[in-house]
């Protein structure tokens, strides 16, 4: 069963996509209006809805029908049900290829980049990753420890980079996401600013991390966070962070493109 059957019922209200994000997309894509685009593990379809209303069509490319189902119609996207190791499309069928905060959810990565190689012309592979090692360790990590555990199983930045380049033949840039402190798409760190997010069960329930996490183990970090916020406890210990408008936690977008 795709994770997001068991965990996505609510998906939508708190991953919003971001305009930064978007904007971020269409430039490293570097692709005319009415280019076809790939957005594979594409969720509830909200970087696809963004991407179309910027004069893109887009092939939507999810397996879970729990997050197809919370899609909102677009005339430019077209759905298809489907694994990012075996994408449902003919070869040579889009402009450029997208996957954003996904690749930790593949069960093949080397597949899945041959996958994206195949479908796509001679346009740019774009995916949006996170690679703790580049992160400060921030005070979220002190109420949540696990965390910093689970995001280690993600591939270093720089072997990621060589399994694209040596299963695309595509050169790959790394270029780095800094998290704003008003991110409406509230994956996992992007509330860096708003410690009183984590709070809420629905905006854990849109983070994978918290998700599939151990309900205790999460119940004891949110009582702590809770009470050192009624305190006074974490302004005093990590308010300096409020002044910041961006920081680097670590995402990085992976830009693969046709050595020329």
């Amino acid at each position: 069963m795709p994770t997001y059957d068991l965990i996505g019922q609510k998906y939508s209200r708190t991953r919003v996509p971001d305009s930064r994000i978007v904007n971020a997309l269409i430039e490293l894509l570097n692709l005319p209006k009415g280019s076809t685009i790939a957005d594979v593990g594409a969720g509830t379809g909200g970087y696809s809805r963004s991407l179309a209303n910027q004069g893109f069509s887009v092939y939507a490319v999810e397996p879970s029908s729990v997050m197809r189902k919370q899609a909102q119609e677009h005339p430019q996207v077209e759905w298809f049900t489907g694994y990012a190791e075996a994408l449902p499309l003919p070869d040579n069928s889009v402009d450029g290829v997208v996957s954003i905060l996904t690749i930790h959810h593949f069960s093949n990565l080397k597949k899945a980049f041959q996958e994206m190689h195949r479908v796509v012309k001679d346009g740019a592979i774009v995916v949006l990753t996170f690679d703790i090692r580049l992160a400060e360790k921030i005070w979220l990590y002190d109420y949540f420890p696990w965390l910093w555990e689970d995001a280690a199983r993600f591939l270093p930045l720089n072997e990621l980079t060589e399994l694209i380049q040596a299963n695309t033949t595509r050169r790959v840039e790394a270029i780095p996401l800094m998290l704003p402190y008003d991110l409406s798409d509230l994956f996992a760190a992007a509330a860096w600013r708003r410690p009183e997010m984590y709070l809420q069960s629905e905006v854990r329930a849109g983070i994978s991390s918290f998700a599939l996490a151990d309900p205790n183990l999460i119940q004891q970090g949110v009582n702590s966070l809770a009470a050192d916020l009624s305190s006074g406890a974490w302004d005093a210990k990590y308010g300096e962070i409020r002044k910041f408008r961006e920081i680097d936690v670590g995402y990085r977008f992976l830009k693969g493109t046709i050595a020329v």
